[in-house]
């Protein structure tokens, strides 16, 4: 059981479907998106930390857990798509990658497909990718052919582009300003969360599930382009000098945001907590 500590104080209530009654894809106002991001946290910040056997950054197994880990699937389950980045294929590919991209399979998360059914949404959120890279491999990329993959991109690169194409995923070029069209052609134009986000409403998309890590939540949050995040915090200190943050980026200006929920985990010792951020 989870203990609600904000609003009400005290009232308990089963870790199942504590995110799943939330209605994520029900949230968007008419002709716009709803974008949320999830992180796990200890509690001196550490999203992740480097693992030099990886050699890359990785959530540490001190805070990871199975409880966090069916709360990420009901936020899954409420998705139209997942934003994700050419980093986590690249780790698929390397077998390096926590889990495939959710819904998960298995009796543990069937309720969650049945849900998903009952919604009328599609048995697995659809995909897009942001890369200005293209540094995709298409082995990881023909574990997820159950489901639309897109690549949202500034690259020019055309034989990548055309290679992405060819296993059949959709392409969105981020095309340059009228201030970049005198600037050489071959230079690849950074994906904003703007753009980003015009992207989805254009795909007619509702539920956008963020799933990519820090510098991508700074590209969002510079654009005012996330309406909610997600934040298990575990009561646990890592330590360490080589770390992730939730945010490892410049920002233009500091970003408030107001807590809606706020739930105790006695069980993993770990608090699951909402915000919407203040635009």
């Amino acid at each position: 059981m989870l203990k609600q500590i904000y609003p009400q104080c005290d009232a308990s209530r089963p870790l199942e479907g504590t995110y799943l009654d939330l209605n994520l894809h029900k949230q968007a106002n008419v002709g716009d998106v709803f974008i949320y991001a999830n992180y796990i946290s200890s509690l001196d910040g550490r999203i992740a930390l480097y693992n030099a056997d990886l050699g890359e950054y990785a959530v540490p197994p001190a805070i990871a857990n199975g409880r966090d880990w069916r709360l990420y699937q009901e936020l899954a389950g409420q998705a139209d798509v997942m934003l994700t980045s050419a980093r986590y294929f690249r780790q698929l590919a390397a077998g390096k990658a926590q889990d495939l991209l959710p819904v998960g399979s298995g009796e543990k998360y069937s309720d969650i497909k049945a849900w998903r059914e009952k919604q009328g949404l599609k048995a697995q959120p659809d995909v897009m990718i942001l890369s200005n890279s293209l540094d995709i491999p298409l082995a990881a990329l023909e574990k997820v052919q159950d489901r639309k993959v897109m690549v949202c991109t500034g690259s020019t690169d055309q034989t990548k582009i055309q290679r992405l194409a060819q296993a059949g995923v959709r392409v969105i070029r981020a095309m340059p300003s009228m201030d970049e069209t005198t600037q050489d052609p071959s230079t690849s134009l950074g994906v904003t969360g703007a753009f980003v986000r015009q992207s989805l409403i254009d795909l007619n998309y509702r539920s956008a599930y963020l799933i990519a890590g820090p510098q991508v939540h700074a590209t969002f949050i510079q654009d005012a382009c996330v309406d909610a995040l997600f934040l298990t915090t575990h009561f646990t200190l890592l330590g360490g000098t080589k770390i992730s943050g939730l945010v490892d980026a410049d920002l233009p200006k500091a970003q408030s945001l107001k807590l809606i929920s706020s739930y105790l985990d006695v069980k993993e010792n770990q608090m699951f907590q909402r915000f919407s951020y203040v635009k």
